[in-house]
């Protein structure tokens, strides 16, 4: 009953350290992972809760089979060119004559107060755009003959 018994316990203590190392180990990092996505999407939630865009006018040009949309950023948060989309009567748009900010074709980046201008080439005027920015954030406007 001597070394026996203190042998099998020795092996139980450490089976047990090791298996609650395991544990422990696992049951951390998961916490750790859940934590990060939870914050990043209270982030995502405060950049959506900042983000407003307003079409400042949508108008097709009959002359030169054109339309021409202007939005402006209203809110807080700084949008990219390249994220913000267009829809033209449920059609997503990729291919553009200009996309510009403020004037300049060359920026990605569309600060708030500043207006994003596309030009589509279109053979007929639609009925309706869309905007929707990064964030999810989106205005629709009906288009005018100008």
């Amino acid at each position: 009953m001597g070394f026996s018994v203190s042998a099998s316990v020795a092996i139980i203590f450490a089976a047990t350290l090791i298996a609650f190392g395991m544990f422990h180990t696992a049951a951390f990092n998961t916490v750790e992972r859940v934590t990060d996505a939870r914050n990043a999407a209270e982030d995502d939630l405060l950049t959506q809760q900042n983000t407003a865009i307003a079409i400042h006018n949508a108008t097709y040009d009959d002359g030169n089979n054109s339309l021409i949309v202007t939005v402006n950023n209203t809110g807080a948060s700084e949008l990219t060119v390249e994220g913000t989309d267009l829809i033209v009567d449920n059609e997503y748009q990729t291919s553009f004559t200009e996309r510009s900010v403020d004037g300049d074709a060359g920026t990605d980046l569309w600060l708030p107060g500043e207006q994003l201008r596309y030009n589509v080439s279109a053979t007929s005027q639609p009925d309706r755009v869309k905007v929707v920015s990064g964030p999810g954030v989106s205005s629709t406007e009906v288009v005018v003959r100008g």
